[in-house]
């Protein structure tokens, strides 16, 4: 029998979820949890095999909160529950150590093979948007051969998108805020984007960062 967890902010969401598997006697639903204090506190009592972590939580972030989570409990199989199918949001719960990734409303077949595959240790992405993650890494590959950054810029660009500001990248890299912004406008230059926000995506499609 697989043990499960699910943690959501909607009980539309649990209440779905927990109709899917109520009839599987091959699976265990230990508990629900609406944010992630909830979960912790559920979790120092027992620990399912899978967790079906929603990203958006009212007090913190799935993505965050998955790297915590496999720090405490490593052998924590996770998959990602949520309504975005932005590939920026796949590679970063992946790169967290999540081992799978659905979408919310996704059918009871898929949801089932889901939690089978992680349970034994393999990945699993929802069908509907693994060729948009396909032809996006695809690109991305094609992209980056046309692209070319130096080592600085790299290394801005990581600290970008760990959210440090011009200043906090130019104390940490011991550089004047102009070469900073310099930096950052060749980064924009080259990869054809105005904004931070673009910027990260950007680098995250390009598999850069």
């Amino acid at each position: 029998m697989i043990t499960i967890g699910i943690v959501d902010d909607h009980s539309l969401i649990i209440n779905g979820l927990l109709k899917m598997l109520q009839d599987e006697p091959a699976y265990q639903v230990l508990f629900t949890a609406q944010g992630g204090a909830d979960l912790l506190q559920r979790l120092s009592e027992e620990i399912p095999d899978v967790l079906l972590l929603d990203i958006e939580l009212p007090d913190t972030n799935g993505i965050d909160l998955c790297t915590k989570l496999l720090t405490l409990y490593p052998k924590l199989a996770i998959i990602a529950l949520t309504n975005h199918d932005d590939v920026v949001y796949v590679r970063k719960m992946m790169r967290n150590g999540a081992m799978g990734y659905i979408l919310k409303g996704t059918e009871k077949e898929s949801l089932l093979q889901a939690i089978e595959m992680v349970a034994a240790g393999a990945q699993y992405i929802d069908k509907q948007i693994e060729q948009q993650i396909l032809q996006q890494s695809i690109h991305g590959r094609k992209a980056t051969a046309y692209v070319k950054l130096t080592n600085r810029e790299l290394e801005i660009l990581a600290l970008i998108a760990n959210e440090y500001s011009n200043q906090e990248i130019a104390d940490k890299l011991f550089l004047s805020i102009r070469t900073v912004e310099s930096h950052r406008h060749s980064l924009n230059q080259k990869l054809n984007i105005k904004t931070t926000a673009g910027l990260v995506k950007e680098a995250y499609l390009r598999g850069l960062i």
